[in-house]
């Protein structure tokens, strides 16, 4: 059983940073890739990026390339999203999740929410 609990949501103008924390407890951190999606109101989830399980592979959604970074610390047990210039279509409750089976993101944190003003 894997636990995720995300932090680091907030409030910020646009063209402002965020950095969004996951951490993780429970199974093996380094063993599973992990992702970050994200949900607008009125919007299905969308994915936002991944990284592998040493963080040797990272993808993007068109839509935060160039602005986004995903990174991992597994000594820590923790993935991160670093958030720059920031825009108001970011508005949403970003999740972080667990590849626990190859394809499939069978564990999520309860998200947390970000909220780009212009």
């Amino acid at each position: 059983q894997v636990q995720l609990v995300e932090s680091g949501g907030g409030l910020v103008q646009a063209g402002g940073s965020l950095r969004l924390s996951c951490a993780a407890s429970g199974g093996t951190f380094s063993g599973y890739g992990m992702g970050w999606f994200r949900q607008a109101p009125g919007k299905e989830r969308e994915f936002v990026a991944l990284i592998s399980r040493v963080g040797r592979i990272t993808r993007y959604a068109d839509s935060v390339r160039g602005r986004f970074t995903i990174d991992r610390d597994n000594d820590k047990n923790i993935v991160y999203l670093q958030m720059t210039s920031l825009k108001p279509e970011d508005t949403a409750v970003y999740y972080c999740a667990a590849e626990t089976t190859v394809g499939r993101y069978n564990y999520w944190g309860q998200g947390t929410q970000v909220t780009v003003s212009s």
